[in-house]
């Protein structure tokens, strides 16, 4: 390296003197003249080489010279180290070199900043719409959300905002620790960002300038060191990470909050101060804020999404503030993503790589506040300003931000844009659209694989197909089942997987997953993708089938039970999926219902295990939706061994076995009325002897009633108190039992209409349990040994003879009370069960003087779909229903009533012929006589 001096000093003078320094002590001796000479020729020579050097060396050694371009000069270094031992001792040239280097630092003083700082110029204002119609849009749009924001989330203005308790003491030990990110590219703002930042209220913990493939690497190095403080740090990549960089490099910080900023963003001194003490408010701590924002697309008429860029559209959504439309927020508004600047806590950065996202090459804005909505229910929002204070505002250019929004910009990456926001609301991503207008459906299909989509295809047809109704199939997507291959499935366009609207939505789970053994990608990304969709869509059932993947099944549980209004996970078998179309012609009040009720098998049997294992293996063919159908064994106390045998190893595969057997004979009236008992108002009975046979549809029956005629809010018809599954072919309680055939009976209504009838049904029927309680305690009132000591004699009914009957108490009541139960009504009075008519504790009794003849109680089993049979093929309304009495004649339910009113047997009596005893429901005790109507 060459030799640092003074200027001021000449070389000839400068080695002059380093060489009396080193003769000094031998000044006295004298040389000839000629020597001399000579050694000043020497010394001049040797002068001028190391000037040259010297002059070659330091430009070479300049910041603005190419090294890897510098030439050689390591030959004159080895020369001038050579000579330099002969000429000066080491310690003499380690000590003007010392002092020549001191020389030349006070005379070079450091860069400052404003050496080598640019600024931006701007020579044109913000543009202003004329347009007085879209002026009109985007004002009444912003109205209409701050109006709803308002009634749900509350908005506060700055200064409210402000007065809110913070966890942050802006002056006191407990000030936040906040790193600046600033990324820069081409920009020439940088300075005008340090300045701002450095003249805080709230100073920061670290500012990290990050140049990502910059061509102005060089010089926002310099501009950084120029300002020569520790908390500044200058991170550069020959790569360019594009958008996601900066978050990268967010998640190493050890501070408290983090502040992303665009290169076109200069914020107020007081920006810090502002976004610290609303990050420690309890309301918006779990929240990412800033400056502008957006507002993703609404709904148009046609049920599609615009394009955000669309213009001339209220649909399109809003830019906020939009300088261009005079809208200016002065009120914290969420927003479905922010642009340019994001302040968040450190943790929450973390949750923008949950998903991969969509592309590296765009829309991290999106992406972020995507995913801090469905993973961590946090929201985005955009602060306000004080107008008059520029220190308040996140771009106090108050234009460099805004340009683009009134340009136009590349149309391929506005086609990006619109899939990715698209693709976000279709898996789960609430926008403000959808936070304000949620959507009523009734049910949401969810495959997870395109044999699960064929599976499930003939029942969503069929909600599709019915008039009212609306339904929509997810599906995994990704290797899994991918949009198009659903759309194959179902035979639909695979343009659908392509508009934007409704129809089918794609989770992009298999992406999402990968190569992973794991179940907790798969669990968590349908888990928070379903949940969105449910509150979004808010459908009254979501249907998949019931063999799909455990881990899915756990998050679609999870993810329904999220729903605040009520929605029930429908797990279906998928044999049974076309055996239970009728869901789609249920009202969507009816369908949350599904899961609520409890229906149970009750058998009584003592000595029959031929008729038993009839039984059995008819209850095993039944198709049962995929429910828990819990079943019990009541055995009398003279069961024989067979029987015992057969209960003890018969496998049920639908639910609990119970197996009961009472210690003293108690008779077939005991075994009845003791068999079953509820256990809640949605626990049902459904009592059979053992000579009972049942369609393999009975079940179907069973629940289809309920939720039509009893879980359905919308209907009202308390006195329905049982479900039978049998239809009689003979007017039981007349003396001379007339035959009778419904089909005849209702032909002017409709000759298959399901009716309602006064009689109870003894051979197959499902017990209501407000209605069981109620005959329990009915029952124990009027039951004595002595039969004819039963006070209540219904006019002309063969029933007021009847002795050891649990039916007698029950007709007794139902004929005092005008209760009915529900009876099917198809063609030879084809049933849901049938009645044998073997021999037993009735039938061929030695003391039964009636003669029970097999074809007037043996019924054919429904076979096939029993829909095809119904009005419309549906259960009429609850209005439309027939009702007869107990001698099977036409009579309304107040008719009903008001017979047995006018009787006046009940335990109660009741003066009035217009009142009815009624009953606490839960205990089953009559409470007093009330006006029916």
């Amino acid at each position: 390296m060459g030799f640092f001096r003074s200027p001021n000093m000449r070389s000839g003078d400068f080695l002059e003197g380093m060489i009396n320094d080193y003769v000094g002590g031998k000044s006295k001796v004298k040389t000839p003249k000629m020597a001399s000479n000579r050694l000043v020729a020497i010394l001049t020579c040797l002068q001028f080489a190391f000037a040259v050097y010297a002059t070659f060396l330091l430009y070479y050694m300049s910041p603005a010279v190419d090294l890897r371009t510098k030439p050689d000069f390591a030959w004159a270094t080895r020369i001038a180290r050579n000579m330099k031992q002969f000429i000066i001792p080491p310690h003499v040239v380690g000590h003007y070199q010392d002092a020549a280097a001191s020389l030349i630092r006070a005379e070079i003083p450091p860069i400052t900043p404003s050496e080598v700082c640019e600024h931006e110029q701007i020579d044109f204002v913000q543009k202003k719409s004329n347009d007085v119609q879209m002026i009109k849009f985007k004002r009444e749009l912003y109205d209409e959300i701050l109006g709803f924001q308002g009634k749900s989330i509350g908005t506060e203005t700055l200064a409210e905002l402000m007065a809110m308790k913070s966890k942050w003491d802006m002056r006191g030990p407990n000030r936040p620790k906040v790193t600046v990110l600033l990324n820069h590219f081409k920009r020439k703002t940088l300075c005008a960002q340090l300045d701002s930042l450095l003249q805080q209220t709230l100073p920061f913990h670290h500012v990290w300038v990050l140049s990502f493939g910059s061509p102005n690497e060089q010089s926002l190095k310099r501009i950084v060191e120029s300002y020569n403080d520790t908390r500044i740090s200058f991170i550069s990549s020959s790569y360019d990470f594009k958008y996601y960089g900066r978050f990268q490099m967010a998640l190493q910080t050890e501070a408290d909050l983090v502040y992303i900023l665009d290169d076109d963003m200069i914020p107020g001194k007081k920006m810090l101060q502002i976004l610290s003490h609303v990050a420690g408010t309890e309301k918006y701590q779990n929240s990412v804020l800033g400056s502008i924002g957006r507002i993703l697309p609404f709904r148009q008429k046609d049920f599609t999404f615009p394009s955000y860029r669309k213009f001339r559209s209220k649909e399109a959504g809003l830019y906020l503030p939009d300088p261009a439309y005079d809208i200016t927020v002065d009120k914290i508004v969420q927003v479905d993503f922010l642009s340019s600047s994001w302040f968040l806590s450190a943790e929450l950065v973390k949750t923008l790589f949950t998903e991969t996202p969509f592309t590296f090459m765009t829309g991290e804005d999106l992406h972020l506040s995507y995913q801090l909505q469905k993973y961590r229910n946090a929201g985005s929002f955009v602060l306000p300003v004080d107008p008059t204070d520029k220190e308040t505002w996140g771009d106090s250019e108050h234009r460099l931000a805004y340009v683009s929004e009134t340009t136009v910009i590349f149309k391929d990456i506005v086609q990006v844009r619109d899939d990715q926001w698209w693709r976000a609301l279709t898996t789960g991503y609430i926008t403000q659209w959808a936070a304000m207008y949620p959507q009523k459906i009734d049910a949401l299909f969810y495959a997870h694989s395109v044999d699960e989509v064929k599976a499930l295809a003939p029942l969503l047809e069929k909600f599709r197909s019915t008039v009212g109704k609306k339904a929509y199939i997810v599906v995994s997507g990704g290797n899994f089942c991918s949009c198009e291959d659903a759309a194959e499935a179902l035979k639909w366009p695979k343009v659908v997987c392509k508009e934007r609207r409704f129809k089918i939505f794609d989770l992009q789970i298999g992406l999402l997953s990968g190569t992973s053994k794991s179940e907790v990608p798969v669990l968590q990304a349908v888990y928070s993708s379903m949940k969105g969709l449910i509150k979004m869509h808010n459908p009254s059932v979501v249907i998949t089938v019931t063999d799909i993947d455990t881990n899915v099944k756990k998050a679609l549980k999870m993810a329904s039970e999220t729903n605040a209004n009520g929605t029930a996970l429908v797990l279906l078998p998928r044999p049974s999926v076309s055996k239970v179309l009728w869901m789609a012609d249920l009202r969507s009040t009816a369908l949350p219902n599904w899961n609520r009720m409890r229906i149970s098998v009750n058998i009584i049997t003592q000595n029959r295990v031929t008729s038993l294992t009839r039984l059995l293996k008819s209850l095993t063919d039944a198709y049962y939706l995929g429910d828990e159908i819990p079943i019990s064994f009541n055995m009398d106390s003279k069961v024989d061994e067979a029987t015992i045998k057969l209960v003890d190893s018969f496998e049920w595969p639908h639910g609990p076995k119970t197996l009961r057997r009472r210690i003293i004979q108690g008779g077939l009236i005991r075994a009845v009325s003791e068999s079953w008992y509820p256990a809640s108002d949605d626990d049902y009975g459904l009592l059979l002897e053992d000579d009972i046979e049942v369609s393999p549809y009975y079940y179907l029956w069973i629940k289809y009633a309920l939720l039509a005629y009893h879980y359905d809010p919308q209907i009202s018809l308390p006195e329905l108190s049982s479900i039978s599954l049998y239809t009689p072919r003979i007017v039981e309680v007349v003396k001379e039992r007339p035959k009778w055939n419904p089909t005849e009976f209702f032909k002017r209504i409709h000759p298959h209409t399901p009716y309602l009838h006064q009689l109870p049904c003894s051979w197959g029927a499902v017990f209501f349990p407000k209605h069981w309680r109620e005959f329990y305690v009915y029952m124990n009132m009027r039951f004595t040994e002595d039969a004819k000591a039963n006070p209540v004699q219904i006019p002309k009914s063969r029933t007021n003879g009847w002795q050891a009957s649990w039916k007698k108490f029950l007709i007794d009541m139902m004929y005092l009370r005008g209760y009915v139960s529900l009876y099917p009504n198809f063609p030879n009075q084809a049933s849901f069960s049938t009645n044998h008519m073997e021999p037993g504790a009735h039938i061929s009794a030695k003391d039964n003087v009636v003669r029970h003849d097999k074809a007037d109680f043996e019924v054919p089993l429904l076979q096939e779909d029993f829909r095809n049979f119904l009005p419309n093929g549906k259960l009429p309304p609850a209005s439309k229903l027939p009702s007869i009495n107990l001698f099977n004649q036409a009579v309304s339910l107040k008719g009903l009533k008001a017979a047995g009113a006018k009787l006046g047997q009940d335990v109660l009596r009741c003066d009035n012929a217009t009142e009815i005893v009624t009953v606490d429901h839960v205990s089953g005790l009559p409470q007093q006589c009330s006006k029916f109507v």
